[in-house]
């Protein structure tokens, strides 16, 4: 299923969202076009590579695509990044750390001059004209970590933060209110997931400052649902900004030698 999340004739975004089945982990792809010209995020793995370039294709015509967009470098973000490569002219964006590993999805050779390295400060890019900010979100859960920002659209790209446990045909939906998100939370493993995968209660704390300093509308995430509406996102960062998670949790137990068979 794909889902407009804005389209004004000349800037589009476009989430496509139920396009792993069976084993896989329910992801999202992202699609921003403007005049004519395209960025992928998080384009996700061999599960979703073929779906996607056919769902493309009512919006927009690969060879336009500009850039793949990773933000970090797990299979369910980036794994089909050889396909991409091969099809289209599109430069992978992709955190500096990540560069040397992004390769081994690909066939020899085929990543010579196409790795574009995000700095660890996160840049600013345009697709057509557009700008778009690469915005820094480390250890959160990947050492490099970037999230994208639309001004355009005032939607923020959160990746792996935000992401909820909930199937593709409910992983179009968003999230009202902060009433909602706090009910969502509980219901979809949101509290779980953050806890064990997120890199600590600092870092939630700066990305939350950084992200109430911009002008955002909409959290989109790359698994489940979106969360949309000023206080529904200021629940979110209230909520995101004070999580113990990752290492405040452990305990010297956590560092034992197992029981031997």
């Amino acid at each position: 299923m794909s889902v407009v999340l804005y389209g004004d004739g000349q800037h589009k975004c476009v989430a496509f969202t139920d396009l792993v089945t069976g084993d896989g982990i329910q992801a999202n792809q992202f699609l921003i076009v403007n005049n004519g010209e395209g960025i992928l995020l998080d384009p996700g793995g061999n599960l979703t590579y073929k779906e996607l370039l056919a769902g493309m294709a009512e919006y927009f015509l690969p060879a336009h695509l500009k850039y793949v967009f990773a933000s970090h470098e797990d299979p369910d973000i980036v794994a089909s990044a050889n396909g991409w490569l091969l099809i289209t002219d599109a430069k992978i964006l992709i955190a500096e750390e990540w560069t040397r590993f992004l390769p081994h999805f690909c066939t020899r050779g085929t990543t010579s001059g196409r790795l574009n390295a995000i700095p660890p400060e996160g840049m600013w890019i345009e697709v057509g004209g557009a700008p778009l900010a690469l915005l820094p979100a480390h250890f959160l859960h990947a050492v490099g970590n970037f999230h994208v920002y639309d001004p355009v659209t005032k939607i923020l790209f959160t990746g792996d933060v935000g992401a909820n446990m909930v199937s593709g045909a409910d992983a179009g939906t968003s999230i009202h209110g902060a009433g909602a998100f706090a009910a969502h939370r509980e219901a979809s493993g949101m509290n779980g997931f953050h806890r064990r995968y997120m890199g600590g209660r600092k870092v939630c704390r700066l990305w939350a400052e950084m992200v109430r300093g911009l002008d955002v509308e909409w959290i989109v995430p790359q698994h489940g649902a979106s969360f949309r509406g000023r206080d529904t996102v200021a629940a979110f960062l209230d909520w995101f900004g004070d999580l113990e998670c990752g290492p405040d949790l452990l305990e010297s137990m956590n560092y034992q030698l197992p029981p031997r068979l």
